[in-house]
């Protein structure tokens, strides 16, 4: 029975603000989309929720089908809901943050979906309200960064401490520097030192790190 038939009934959808790092940048993934209203246009990969999923679970699947990833880390960032916000109907729109390892991506997946990682610096003009959600997923990310080891969805299970600044200041839009980065971040206790060397950037090569196992 339909208790709430009086009541108006609006669309449902979610956006994904998918980051990644690449080549030292934050950089976005942005679709050209296929479809009216807006075709053409650069958006946010999203869609609308399903009768049968909830919205963390439409998230998740709208990631999927854009980047062939699961178990990606995923959290809302807002809820974007005016009126005018959609010109096709009223759209609720439930914004998602995630964040991956650029190389774990199906880059075919990608291409297919006619999608295109764009450096956060020089992101196009987005269609709908995408530049403010986009704008409170940075937040969300800039806010989190030093609460949450979230920095080490971008990079690979063993890194050095010159990668792991990298990947702050690229979040941060700033230089940080070297020796307080590296005493506070030593200090915090989540690294575990390994006896391996990158000699990738020098000869006599970098200590490598690996995020500790909680037990």
């Amino acid at each position: 029975m339909n208790y709430y038939k009086e009541h108006a009934r609006h669309y449902v959808g979610v956006d994904c603000v998918i980051f990644g790092l690449h080549e030292g940048k934050l950089n976005i993934l942005l679709i050209k989309r296929r479809m009216m209203p807006g075709k053409g246009q650069w958006s946010l990969m999203g869609g609308f929720v399903e009768e049968n999923e909830s919205v963390d679970d439409a998230a998740k699947r709208v990631l999927h089908q854009l980047t062939g990833l699961e178990d990606v880390y995923m959290d809302q960032v807002g809820t974007f809901g005016a009126i005018d916000r959609d010109p096709g109907a009223r759209v609720i729109s439930v914004a998602y943050c995630a964040l991956l390892n650029f190389d774990d991506q199906d880059h075919q997946r990608v291409t297919d979906n006619d999608a295109h990682w764009v450096p956060l610096e020089e992101m196009p003009q987005l269609y709908f309200d995408h530049p403010q959600i986009v704008a409170k997923a940075l937040e969300y990310l800039r806010l989190q960064v030093n609460r949450k080891p979230l920095v080490f969805q971008f990079l690979p299970e063993l890194f050095t401490l010159s990668q792991l600044q990298s990947v702050y200041e690229a979040i941060l839009g700033e230089k940080l520097d070297k020796r307080n980065f590296r005493k506070r971040i030593l200090d915090e206790g989540i690294l575990e030192k390994t006896d391996l060397i990158d000699k990738s950037g020098s000869k006599r090569g970098a200590t490598l790190y690996r995020l500790k196992i909680k037990d």
